[in-house]
């Protein structure tokens, strides 16, 4: 079995302590996200970490499963749309000015490979496609790349710059071209459609993907607790 432990991380620029789940000893480190509102636990209670023990214990990868703050950002309906992804958007700044600088020090690595399911396969994909230059591998399991739903039609550049299937289409090609992109769902999937198009205006500009449509299983941890040691496994 896999080392795990618990910490906590102090974010300056969130004001607030954020717990992660760490698992192995050492490898290359992996940041995985939780479905929407789930806890920080949530990958691993479900058995998606489980999925690749193997590539753990061998010291292949490193797991860093971080809370999120949905609950508190574009989930909080008792907040204006504008507060909502304000909040979402400092979480983003966490990670990039903080929580990915702390993970490059203590792996000596530049980059960090990001994945999650559902809501998490957004919160991956947006940071990826948001900072292609620290990103080596996005393992989105079914997941969304807009967050319009929850801005009740509030525009803001904000709102734009955290939907990849909308700034990603004006962005330059280049940025993506190191980056390994695994994009995953199935033919009865809830984020299928979705899925098509991000795989879609990826190939339209001209940048690798692996787009993996299963076939006969629904939006649920089965699927992604089949799928990701196949992913894990082509990289690492």
């Amino acid at each position: 079995m896999p080392k795990i432990e618990h910490t906590d991380y102090y974010s300056h620029i969130l004001g607030k302590s954020l717990k992660v789940e760490v698992t192995g000893h050492f490898g290359y480190p992996i940041i995985m996200f939780p479905t929407s509102k789930g806890q920080y636990t949530q990958n691993h209670d479900f058995h998606l970490n489980g999925s690749i023990d193997w590539f753990v214990d061998q010291g292949k990868v490193k797991l860093f499963n971080i809370e999120t703050i949905d609950e508190i950002s574009l989930y909080n309906k008792s907040v204006s749309p504008e507060e909502r992804i304000r909040r979402y958007d400092l979480y983003v700044q966490f990670l990039i000015q903080e929580f990915i600088p702390y993970i490059q020090k203590i792996h000596q690595t530049h980059r960090v490979a990001v994945a999650g399911a559902s809501f998490g396969g957004y919160h991956a994909a947006n940071f990826a496609f948001r900072f292609p230059d620290v990103v080596s591998h996005l393992f989105c399991l079914s997941g969304a790349f807009t967050i319009r739903d929850f801005m009740d039609g509030f525009e803001s550049d904000k709102v734009y710059f955290n939907c990849p299937r909308e700034f990603v289409k004006n962005d330059e090609a280049w940025k993506y071209k190191h980056m390994h992109i695994v994009l995953s769902t199935s033919d009865q999937d809830i984020c299928l459609a979705q899925t098509k198009e991000m795989a879609v205006i990826l190939a339209q500009k001209g940048i690798n993907h692996w787009y993996d449509e299963q076939k006969w299983i629904n939006h649920d941890w089965p699927l992604w607790r089949m799928v990701f040691p196949i992913f894990i496994g082509r990289f690492f």
